[in-house]
C-alpha cells in the first residue's frame, strides 16, 4: 500500500476504533450542551402493526437493528461452527452473564430504600436492571479480538445470549421486580410483562441478528469479509448516534440542575455493576482453566453488556421514568473504560 493511502485507511478504518471511547465522550458531552437534534432523534416514532399486533417503530430502535444486523452479518463461518467445540466456558460464561448482575441487584434493591428520595432510588434500580437483562454486547467481540481472544467463545456468548433474551430478559425484570421496592417492582414487573420487553428483543435484537447470518450466507463470506471494514466503520457511527440521541433526553436537566448527591450514586453504582462484572469474567476463566485467548472473551463476554439495545428499550418505555437513562449511559461510559484496563490487564498476564 502505498504513502498515499495510508491517511485514508487512517481516517476511515483506525480511527474510529482506536479513538471510540473519546468520540463517546465527545457524543454523551454533545448530548446535554446541543440535545436539540438527538431529542428530534428519540421522538422520531411511528406506530405499525406486524401480525395483527401494534409495533412502536422509533429510530433508536432501528439503529439498533442495524446494529444488531451487522454482528450478525460479520460473523464468519467457521467461527461459527466452533461455537459449541468449548461447551464449558461457553456455559459458564452464559450462566455468569445471565445470573451475577441479576445477583447484584437483588442484593442492591434492598439497600435502596434507605435512600432519601423514592423517585431517585426507583428510577435508578429500573435503569440497572435494564442493564441487567441485556444480552453479551457485540463490542465485546472486539474488544476481546484485539486482545487476541478466542472469536468463536466470544461470538458464540454474543450468539446464544442473543437468541435466549426473549427468555432471559423478562425473567430478569420479574426476578429483580419481585424484591425491588414498590414502585420499582411494579415498573419491573410491567415490563417483564404486558410492558413489551420479550417483544422488543424479538423484534429489534434476534430478528435483526439472524437476519444478518442470512445476508451473510446468501451473499457469500468473501464478499461480506470484503465489506467488513465498511460496515463497521458505518455501525460505529449509529452507535455513537444512538448515544447522543437517547442521552439527549436526560442528560440536559443534569446540566441544568444537578443532584450531586444522586450523580455520585449513579456513578458509584455503574463502577460496582461494571467492575464486578469484569471480576466475574475473571473468575469464570480462572474456573474453567481457560488459556489466554478464551480467558480474554470470557473477560469481555461476561464484562459488557449491550447497552445500545438497553438506551433503545429504556428510552421506549420508560417514558414514567425520567431518569432511568442516566444509570443507563452512566454504565455504557464505564464499561468501556474498565475494558480498557482488562485489555491492559491480559497483556500482562
Amino acid at each position: 500500500m502505498g504513502d498515499q493511502d495510508a491517511p485514508h485507511e487512517w481516517i476511515g478504518f483506525g480511527f474510529l476504533h482506536r479513538h471510540f471511547l473519546w468520540l463517546l465522550i465527545g457524543a454523551y458531552a454533545a448530548a446535554a450542551i446541543a440535545p436539540g437534534a438527538g431529542c428530534w432523534l428519540a421522538n422520531l416514532t411511528e406506530t405499525g402493526h406486524v401480525g395483527g399486533y401494534s409495533v412502536r417503530i422509533s429510530a433508536p430502535a432501528l439503529m439498533l437493528a442495524s446494529l444488531l444486523f451487522a454482528a450478525g452479518f460479520a460473523v464468519r463461518g467457521d467461527h461459527l461452527r466452533g461455537v459449541f467445540r468449548s461447551p464449558l466456558p461457553l456455559a459458564a460464561g452464559l450462566f455468569a452473564s445471565v445470573a451475577v448482575p441479576v445477583l447484584v441487584l437483588m442484593a442492591v434493591a434492598p439497600v435502596l430504600l434507605l435512600w432519601h428520595d423514592p423517585v431517585e432510588a426507583r428510577d435508578l434500580l429500573v435503569g440497572l436492571a435494564v442493564v441487567a437483562a441485556m444480552s453479551v454486547a457485540g463490542s465485546s467481540a472486539g474488544w476481546s479480538r484485539a486482545a487476541d481472544g478466542d472469536c468463536a467463545l466470544s461470538l458464540g456468548l454474543v450468539l446464544l445470549f442473543t437468541a435466549l433474551s426473549p427468555l432471559t430478559t423478562p425473567r430478569s425484570f420479574g426476578t429483580v421486580g419481585a424484591l425491588a421496592p414498590s414502585d420499582a417492582g411494579e415498573v419491573l414487573n410491567h415490563l417483564a410483562g404486558a410492558g413489551g420487553a420479550s417483544a422488543f428483543v424479538v423484534l429489534w435484537v434476534v430478528f435483526p441478528t439472524g437476519l444478518g447470518l442470512i445476508c451473510r450466507w446468501v451473499i457469500g463470506g468473501n464478499r461480506a469479509d470484503a465489506a467488513g471494514p465498511h460496515v463497521k466503520q458505518v455501525t460505529s457511527v449509529i452507535l455513537l448516534v444512538l448515544c447522543y440521541a437517547n442521552a439527549s433526553t436526560c442528560l440536559p436537566r443534569v446540566v441544568v440542575d444537578p443532584d450531586w448527591d444522586f450523580l455520585a450514586l449513579i456513578a458509584a453504582a455503574a463502577v460496582v455493576m461494571c467492575a464486578t462484572a469484569f471480576s466475574t469474567g475473571f473468575l469464570t476463566a480462572k474456573f474453567v482453566r481457560a488459556d489466554p485467548a478464551r480467558r480474554a472473551a470470557l473477560v469481555f463476554g461476561v464484562g459488557m453488556a449491550n447497552n445500545g439495545a438497553g438506551l433503545a428499550l429504556a428510552a421506549g418505555a420508560l417514558a414514567g421514568c425520567p431518569l432511568a437513562l442516566l444509570p443507563v449511559v452512566a454504565v455504557n461510559l464505564t464499561q468501556h473504560l474498565i475494558a480498557g484496563y482488562a485489555d491492559a490487564r491480559l497483556r500482562k498476564v
